[in-house]
């Protein structure tokens, strides 16, 4: 409640007014056909926070609680509906509060997942340079979770930053490091402590004025408290870690985009108990590019490495220069990331079905008139 008031405090102080579209890192790219383009009537906005079925946009108009236009609900279309991040065209007369959405603009970038319940594709975050992917020190750290984010924001098309919180409570840093810098090759790594203040300004320098980063992990990794520390404020509630396993508790629970006191943007995001892909073929290649650069000096290319003679990754497990507990990760991931892909297809072909027979059932009640 508190954090809720200080928002609308701010709000209320005017703090609105810096939402334009250039701040927000609007650019004509976005809308590429804008001058031929006959929605030329819309104005383009960012969505900057979700609520249900209410969308919270924002642009040189200022800020308006927008709802779906009927077509773009029914037909949600190849992109499917907006996410926090997104650009859309919005109906919206002059200093009215509210606005209609009619499309979504093409997306520069996202993070993504499978939905737990449906399987479909949910946008966490869209058009987004950096993800600040968030590890806690402590009894719940995972490097196979931290590989999995990796691999889910190389797929979206954005750069990973590994944030390691909570370094003012560990003795053992260097450790950590290490184990994040053997499943994250190439990958920045930033060590902070925002109780002491202590990095915070070096994840600042991740983000450039007008890029748009998102902040992710699981819960109780600090994600509230690093926002508060780049905002200068305390805008997002923070509660203590839970004392059986370190287990984090759900603070954040919307997704909402700040503008940061140097120029860039950042979406925070509730506490992921699960990250299941919806598509990552390019974000395993780039996660693994050392075990994939093994596989393809194998003898044989349809080598299963199992007994085959010249088997490049046997040998490098044999050798110990492929740990195994990676690669064990990578024909997990690959596995998963197959059958995935199989319920995607089989998903889309359900969803096709459902159209059809809707515009069946359509035509039956409006027959049309023949004479």
């Amino acid at each position: 409640m508190a954090a809720r008031a200080a928002v609308i405090a701010a709000r209320a102080a005017g703090s609105s007014a810096l939402f334009t579209n250039e701040t927000l890192g609007w650019n004509d790219s976005f809308w590429p056909d804008r001058h031929t383009d006959s929605s030329i009537d819309l104005i383009p906005a960012r969505v900057i926070e979700e609520q249900r079925e209410l969308y919270l946009v924002a642009g040189d108009r200022g800020e308006a609680w927008a709802s779906l236009a009927g077509k773009l609900r029914n037909e949600p279309g190849e992109l499917g509906y907006p996410g926090v991040g997104d650009w859309v065209l919005v109906r919206q007369a002059p200093r009215d509060d509210r606005a209609t959405i009619t499309r979504v603009l093409p997306r520069r970038s996202c993070f993504s997942r499978s939905a737990p319940q449906t399987g479909a594709r949910q946008i966490i975050a869209a058009n987004i340079d950096v993800a600040l992917v968030v590890a806690a020190l402590g009894g719940d750290f995972n490097v196979r979770r931290i590989e999995r984010y990796i691999a889910a924001v190389w797929e979206g098309g954005a750069r990973p930053v590994v944030v390691l919180t909570k370094c003012d409570i560990h003795e053992n840093v260097e450790d950590f490091v290490s184990d994040v810098e053997g499943v994250a090759p190439g990958v920045r790594i930033v060590k902070t402590s925002a109780i002491q203040h202590v990095g915070i300004e070096n994840v600042a320098k991740q983000i450039g004025e007008r890029q748009t980063a998102v902040i992710v992990g699981s819960s109780g990794t600090g994600k509230s408290t690093l926002i508060n520390a780049l905002l200068g404020s305390e805008v997002q509630a923070v509660f203590e870690v839970g004392s059986v396993k370190d287990k984090g508790r759900h603070t954040t629970t919307v997704r909402k985009l700040f503008l940061l006191p140097g120029g860039g943007i950042i979406i925070d995001t509730p506490g992921m108990r699960e990250l299941q892909f919806y598509d990552v073929d390019d974000g395993l290649a780039a996660t693994f590019e050392d075990v994939e650069r093994l596989v393809t000096c194998c003898r044989f290319t349809d080598c299963q490495h199992r007994t085959e003679p010249g088997c490049a990754v046997r040998s490098a497990l044999e050798e110990g220069t492929l740990d195994r507990e990676r690669w064990a990760s990578y024909l997990k991931l690959q596995r998963e990331a197959a059958y995935q892909q199989r319920e995607n297809d089989a998903h889309a072909k359900r969803k096709e079905r459902e159209r059809w027979k809707k515009i069946a059932m359509n035509n039956r009640k409006h027959p049309k008139l023949r004479f």
